[in-house]
């Protein structure tokens, strides 16, 4: 698990949870029994579609890859630090 596949997951647990809900809510349910099973599924849900969208994310976005079509390992992307104006650090603290 990757910090996007956490990311994701929050994202995909509030719109399949959603979603679900306003199924319900079409259908005429409207009992708190029927919303936590609503909750349950949404977030039983919500790890794996997170973690298949990021795996996809990854394969389609060549930034990501480590290696070429040719088979060869390459280096990993990192963004040019070269540009940065004077006083820029990486701390994020």
């Amino acid at each position: 698990m990757n910090r996007l596949s956490v990311i994701l997951t929050l994202l995909s647990g509030a719109l399949i949870s959603g979603a679900l809900v306003v199924a319900a809510f079409s259908m005429g349910y409207d009992s708190w029994w029927v919303l936590g099973g609503v909750a349950l599924i949404g977030w039983l849900m919500a790890w794996p579609s997170a973690l298949i969208v990021a795996r996809r994310i990854k394969e389609r976005g060549p930034e990501w890859s480590t290696h070429t079509k040719s088979g060869h390992k390459r280096s990993v992307y990192k963004p040019d630090s070269s540009n940065r104006q004077s006083g820029e650090t990486d701390d994020h603290t």
